[in-house]
């Protein structure tokens, strides 16, 4: 009998192509090779493609079609947001303490500061209060950006609360949210309703790699990051991904469809395996969960997928070896940081202590999850830190 296939728990960093996505791929690959910028028929019948494609992305996030900017991923949609916002206008760029690199690495070069967040991983919003208090005389703030749900260890942030003291105390400030780890799980059409910028990326949700999007609302002032042939209303030149942005459009369609369900069905099983890991091994502890009263984990402010652990005395490049000896694929971090010896920043903002997050395990859950991959991670972490304690 052929051995079983890995238990891919690595969903969070990237997700298997849906069939739904596949099977738009394939038809346009064989049927649209013409430049969408052209104007024949083979180009206008590729330029088609496009514009269904933003339609439909437009209706799942709660936007406009001209409102939407296709680009290369969310790493390049976050960039765009925010140096494309803090070039068109003057004053701070302000980011929650656990953004992804590439909203924190453009906000930090835009002169930007950090907002403090709780041992949860939510922002502080009386930090986040004080710093957007206008400054007598000083420009006031051009953009506050805050994800909607993170990508180590999944907390959904409270962006409505956020949207509401930024338009309260700054209201000509630009509101941008990485919603790339949250379009699996939360409606992003209602969850990002009063943010202007919106940041997709379709790997994430059962797409290519390689294409994403930015929502851009009311014609907010942008500076491009690419400039040439004035493609997406000049806002990212560049040749049209239309391969991509159909597969985009038909990997997003059914997800939103699905999401309901999926939650439901992810939740549950995430659930038995951080109860399950907790109950196991000695020295793990689940990371940024409040508790109940009984004791339990309360998880409702966490995506469905996200299981994050730290396990005391473990390192977790050794932890990860061993895991996909047994076949469970996992992460430490970001599949960004992946390699980096340094402790995850996001752990760091949250107050989790250094020796604990040399330890940290992201288990994160998907759309193809099954419960047999729950079962192998139950009895392979646990067997793995006790290797790793018998012979440290």
């Amino acid at each position: 009998m052929a051995d079983a296939p890995p238990a891919y728990l690595d969903h969070a960093a990237s997700t298997p192509l849906r069939p739904e996505a596949r099977d738009a791929m394939v038809d346009v690959l064989d049927r649209s090779f013409a430049n969408p910028s052209g104007a024949h028929a083979a180009a206008r019948a590729a330029r088609q493609l496009v514009d269904e494609s933003r339609e439909i992305v437009a209706e799942a996030v709660g936007a406009r079609p001209g409102e939407v900017v296709f680009t290369s991923g969310g790493t390049e949609a976050d960039n765009l947001a925010v140096t494309g916002v803090a070039a068109a206008r003057p004053g701070p760029v302000l980011c929650s303490a656990v953004e992804h690199p590439a909203v924190a690495e453009p906000a930090r070069h835009a002169g930007g500061g950090p907002v403090p967040v709780d041992r949860l991983g939510r922002v502080d919003l009386d930090a986040l209060e004080a710093m957007l208090e206008p400054a007598a005389g000083g420009p006031g703030v051009a953009l506050v950006s805050v994800m909607a749900a993170n990508n180590e260890v999944g907390t959904v942030q409270p962006l409505d609360a956020v949207a509401e003291a930024v338009r309260r105390l700054q209201p000509a400030a630009a509101l941008h949210t990485d919603a790339v780890q949250a379009v699996p799980w939360l409606d992003v059409a209602v969850v990002a309703a009063g943010f202007d910028l919106v940041s997709l990326s379709a790997h994430k949700f059962g797409g290519p790699k390689g294409v994403g999007a930015l929502v851009v609302r009311g014609g907010l002032p942008l500076t491009p990051l690419l400039r040439g042939g004035g493609q997406e209303r000049a806002r990212r030149s560049g040749t049209e991904n239309v391969v991509g942005i159909v597969g985009l459009a038909a990997a997003l369609s059914a997800t939103v469809a699905e999401r309901a369900d999926t939650v439901r069905r992810v939740a549950a099983q995430r659930d038995r395996l951080a109860d399950g890991l907790v109950a196991a091994v000695p020295g793990l502890v689940e990371t940024g969960v409040a508790r109940r009263a009984d004791g339990g984990a309360d998880r409702r402010h966490k995506v469905a997928g996200a299981c994050h652990v730290c396990i005391d005395g473990i390192e977790s490049e050794s932890l990860l070896f061993l895991l996909e000896e047994a076949g469970v694929h996992a992460s430490a971090a970001s599949a960004c940081a992946s390699g980096a010896v340094e402790p995850s920043p996001v752990l760091a903002a949250m107050g989790v202590p250094r020796s604990a997050a040399r330890g940290a395990l992201r288990l994160s859950l998907g759309a193809t999850t099954t419960d047999a991959d729950v079962d192998r991670a139950l009895a392979a972490v646990p067997a793995a830190v006790d290797r790793l304690r018998r012979f440290s």
